[in-house]
């Protein structure tokens, strides 16, 4: 029910904008505009990001985030799609897939990073599904087949997104296929044409951001060996992106053109990956896992595996045994800010402010512009009670990232029970950059009630009510559907 209804108010944000429609359609292998103009395609990825958002599917950390934008940025570097800003976000889904969508958002799961077994393989299917977006493909179905209503194309574009992290074989390009009328043969030939150039684009995407290109072959070779002995729904990516030994041949042949390039793991993919695996065991799974691995030797990297340990025992409120793991992690691990970022949430699980606020003022030394870091200090200090170091830290943080819903959250925390404009002000602003309009419209129109004389925020309160009040009105409209 809940996904229906999201479904509903992602169609009707999107069919209340006009699609750019002409009639001379472009031969299949050309970019074009035809049916799906660049400001269509963004909207309706950045819609149906949000339906995941709500419906509790997209994991929102600022490590797992800022990583897989760093390595989705070199990739995106060689992309020549002017206005369109890609996005790189983690599914909260064990299961192998990974997935673009309109406007440059490229979702990965859980399961994907875990099964993957160097950094290059994860570049490898990045720079694949970047090159889905690239080479814009959804564009380029409907297309293909002039006769498509956009209604239907935009709806089946949007129950894929919404379907696409779960394990079921419902893939993004193939229910768009569907849901285009295609013969089960034209998908699939369609559907093959697509899957060989986005490796071939990808290929080139990794090779100009250093990676080999030999690791994208390598991992779709061994994902489809591993699951001719298996009928588990675990191998999702396999539906979704058909690979047949021609194709990973023809992948293995192109690879021969590039160079070879020795690229070790950066530690940010290995703790990245320790961080994830925690997220799929209990604690004393975890824990369990971890000294099986360490005493065995099986690993990647003994000092992630430290570093995972460290996790697994801070999820166990066990601090001293968090503390012992993460000495073990860094005396084998270069220096790294997820380091100082698991020192600040142990000494946070204690409530020791004091430790947590110089670990984090340590972190940041060391690596001034982390993301991650600056949020866990402003975190220490809010949790804290210290309001007058939390307003700032926070003020620059927010004149640099004017769009970011999560500082809009810390801000309104920072103000509640003490300063109502400015509360649900910020707690506006948060729904405001969430897409979320009715709750934005609420917010807003309390602040405009409550007392203050701060002229600038109520200019900017005023002027927000105005604009969010016919895109509200599209969302109810669309809930009572």
């Amino acid at each position: 029910m809940m996904k229906r209804r999201l479904l509903c108010a992602l169609l009707a944000s999107i069919l209340a904008q006009p699609l750019s429609v002409r009639a001379d359609l472009p031969d299949l292998g050309e970019v074009s505009d035809a049916s799906l103009s660049l400001s269509d395609e963004s909207r309706i990825g950045r819609n149906a990001l949000r339906a995941m958002r709500e419906a509790g599917d997209v994991l929102d950390d600022p490590e797992i985030n800022s990583y897989l934008n760093d390595i989705g940025g070199k990739l995106s570097a060689s992309v020549s799609l002017q206005g369109v800003r890609f996005t790189y976000f983690c599914v909260a889904d064990t299961g192998i897939n990974a997935f673009a969508m309109p406007g440059g958002y490229v979702g990965v799961n859980i399961g994907l990073i875990l099964a993957t077994q160097s950094e290059g393989e994860l570049a490898g299917v990045l720079g694949h599904e970047t090159a889905h977006v690239a080479q814009r493909h959804i564009a380029r179905m409907q297309a293909a087949n002039s006769a498509t209503s956009p209604l239907l194309l935009l709806g089946t574009i949007v129950a894929a997104a919404l379907a696409a992290k779960a394990g079921s074989g419902e893939g993004a390009m193939g229910a768009v296929s569907a849901g285009m009328g295609l013969s089960i043969s034209r998908q699939l030939a369609f559907s093959r044409d697509f899957e060989r150039e986005a490796d071939r684009i990808g290929m080139q995407y990794m090779s100009n951001a250093g990676y080999d290109v030999r690791n994208m072959a390598s991992f779709f070779q061994r994902l489809e060996q591993a699951s001719r002995y298996t009928d588990s729904t675990a191998y999702a990516f396999l539906r979704t992106h058909p690979v047949t030994v021609e194709r990973i041949s023809e992948a293995q042949n192109r690879a021969l053109d590039y160079p070879v390039k020795m690229r070790a793991d950066s530690t940010d993919y290995l703790l990245v990956r320790e961080k994830l695996r925690n997220l799929t065991m209990t604690p004393e799974e975890a824990v369990a896992y971890y000294n099986s691995t360490l005493s065995r030797g099986l690993y990647l990297s003994e000092g992630a595996n430290w570093y995972g340990l460290a996790r697994a025992k801070l999820q166990q409120h066990d601090r001293a045994g968090a503390r012992e793991a993460l000495a073990k992690a860094r005396a084998k691990l270069p220096n790294n800010p997820m380091l100082y970022g698991l020192e600040v949430e142990i000494a946070r699980d204690g409530s020791d402010w004091a430790g947590a606020a110089k670990a984090a003022r340590a972190g940041l030394e060391a690596f001034p512009r982390n993301a991650a870091l600056q949020l866990a200090q402003l975190d220490v200090a809010l949790d804290s009670g210290d309001r007058k170091t939390a307003q700032a830290l926070l003020r620059p943080l927010l004149d640099s990232k004017r769009d970011d819903p999560a500082l809009y959250r810390r801000e309104a925390k920072l103000y509640a029970d003490k300063d109502p404009l400015r509360y649900h002000a910020a707690l506006g602003n948060a729904f405001y950059y969430e897409q979320r309009y009715n709750a934005a419209m609420e917010q807003y129109q309390l602040a405009s009630k409550a007392k203050g004389d701060d002229f600038y925020l109520r200019s900017m309160v005023d002027a927000r009510l105005r604009e969010v009040a016919p895109l509200a009105k599209e969302e109810r409209k669309a809930d009572r559907n």
